[in-house]
């Protein structure tokens, strides 16, 4: 018997979503431990344990908002649709706080994105194998990539209301977490239709297959909502229950965003109903709503095209500035170029000066050499003797045509004929030959050791001088 009592206890935990042991024990016990029936009360009752925001009255359509969560503050929605008039005709609606674990699962948003990528990927896979006839391989409890609590909830809801009424058949539910189905409606500017999910109440195989199945009800919802359901046996759908006051199944609601983790409650559609009144009832709430959405819609494309405009003028203005650096960096460039050649000229002019300078100074210092030497050779020479017997007369041609002529005593040698050449200012050549005509006779440094009478030069002579090349 213990084994029996503590089977219900876990399973009537694991249902209900209360954690008090004890609790569930005495609630049980109540019943009679009848298991069905405890749970029926539970899920009917609005008084239920682990409805911490319900209250003990059910009214459909209360004015006062409920109190928000201190603890525990959200990170406001992306794209805040504006909320409809309070008084607003045909739609009752109402602040709903959505419960703490539900909230708090949009605050992993980022991290929850990649792993409903992953997930998508590994249910293509999973669907694939399945159509190979390998879903045994490949079950449910096998994901690739385990996925947040609320939207594998939502997956186990999909695949089964497909299981049970059919693939492709009734709204396309999406398979993430109600605050991640909360934001998609927000991202794409529709309401939010939820459907809760009572898997033992009689009405709900005839309202799933008759009505939600129905082609133009499905069809409607998939064109004007996002849809998102999940079971009151599931944590989220149980807990979604208590905080939308379900009171009867099969139950709907229409909602959208508020601020922090409340939403607004437009509509609930509680008991059975027929296709024709699910649409006339849906149409109603999208044609009260269509403004509030349509300002929305037009209030984001002005934000984004704001933004795009900004970021078009970012990028001019960005480009203009490459461009004014590039114009600056070239100006900057041009200026070292010039400064370059202008410092290369500079050095050049100066080198240029210097050689000339050098030269100058060569010349000058050559000159100078030369007057000594001219002076130095007609120190040496002497006196010009007198005419007499031991006298030469010798008549020297230099090749600008100019003559000179001296006398020399015949004891004297070739030598002192040079010393007087280089003791005239006639030429600047430093190297030379003096030579006779008739006979032709070159006197070179071979015979500058002879004495005029021993060359043959005495008593007169006639010489020329010849440049070496």
């Amino acid at each position: 018997m213990a084994e029996t009592v503590d089977d219900k206890v876990s399973y009537f935990q694991a249902v209900t979503g209360i954690s008090n042991t004890d609790l569930c024990t005495e609630i049980l016990a109540a019943h009679n431990w009848d298991l069905q029936l405890a749970v029926s009360t539970i899920t009917a009752n609005p008084s239920s344990p682990s409805a911490s925001a319900s209250t003990s009255s059910r009214d459909p359509a209360p004015s006062a908002p409920l109190a928000v969560d201190a603890e525990y503050v959200a990170p406001p929605p992306p794209l805040p649709l504006p909320l409809p008039p309070q008084q607003q005709p045909g739609i009752a609606w109402k602040l709903v706080t959505l419960p703490f674990h539900v909230v708090s699962g949009g605050v992993g948003l980022v991290a929850g994105t990649f792993r409903l990528g992953a997930w998508v990927a590994g249910g293509v896979l999973s669907r694939s194998l399945s159509l190979l006839g390998l879903a045994g391989q490949a079950g449910s409890g096998d994901r690739l990539l385990e996925l947040p609590p609320s939207a594998a909830e939502a997956a186990d809801f999909v695949a089964e209301f497909e299981r049970e009424f059919g693939a492709g058949r009734g709204p396309r539910f999406v398979a993430e977490g109600f605050a991640d189905a909360l934001k998609r409606a927000q991202r794409e500017f529709k309401l939010l239709f939820v459907y809760l999910h009572s898997p033992d109440h009689p009405d709900t195989p005839a309202f799933c297959g008759g009505c939600l199945c129905a082609e133009p009800v499905a069809a409607f919802i998939d064109e004007n909502f996002v849809a998102w359901g999940g079971s009151i046996r599931r944590t989220e759908g149980f807990k979604m229950s208590n905080s939308l006051n379900a009171s009867r199944f099969p139950f709907c609601a229409v909602v959208m965003a508020s601020t922090n983790q409340r939403i607004v409650l437009l509509q609930q559609v509680e008991g059975p109903k027929s296709p024709e009144e699910m649409i006339t009832v849906l149409q109603r709430v999208v044609e009260e709503c269509a403004t509030s959405l349509v300002a929305a819609r037009i209030e984001a494309e002005e934000r984004l095209n704001n933004q795009r405009l900004r970021e078009e003028q970012d990028a001019a203005y960005r480009a203009a500035l490459e461009a004014d650096q590039a114009r600056e960096r070239e100006r900057l460039e041009e200026l070292k170029r010039r400064e370059r050649e202008a410092a290369e000229a500079e050095k050049k002019r100066k080198e240029e000066e210097e050689a000339v300078a050098r030269a100058s100074q060569e010349a000058a210092e050559k000159e100078a050499a030369l007057a000594r030497r001219r002076q130095e050779k007609a120190m040496a020479l002497g006196a010009e003797p007198e005419k007499g017997p031991g006298v030469t007369r010798v008549l020297i041609r230099f090749p600008t045509g100019e003559r000179r002529e001296r006398r020399f005593y015949s004891s004297a040698t070739v030598a002192s004929l040079y010393d007087y050449v280089d003791s005239l200012d006639c030429m600047k050549a430093e190297k030379y030959t003096l030579v006779s005509n008739f006979p032709r006779v070159t006197y070179g440094p071979e015979k500058q050791s002879l004495t005029l009478e021993e060359a043959g030069l005495h008593l007169q002579a006639s010489l020329f001088i010849e440049i070496e090349q």
